[in-house]
């Protein structure tokens, strides 16, 4: 097992660099249209888990209707 981190430290460098040179960076609408998708996918997850909680709440009786 070797010690010496500069090899690594080396690789990732390169690593990060080959990827920073393949990636492009979005349009106007492309940014739009993933951020309308990452909000709604937030948004029904925490309602999800909002129902979750309600339903135990109600079953274990600490949320009373």
């Amino acid at each position: 097992m070797e010690l010496n981190p500069i090899p690594a430290v080396r690789r990732f460098y390169a690593d990060a660099q080959h990827i920073m040179s393949v990636s492009n960076k979005p349009s106007p609408d492309e940014f739009k249209r993933t951020l309308k998708v990452v909000l709604f996918g937030t948004l029904v997850m925490g309602l999800f888990g909002f129902i979750i909680s309600l339903i135990v709440g109600i079953i274990v009786g600490s949320v009373k209707l």
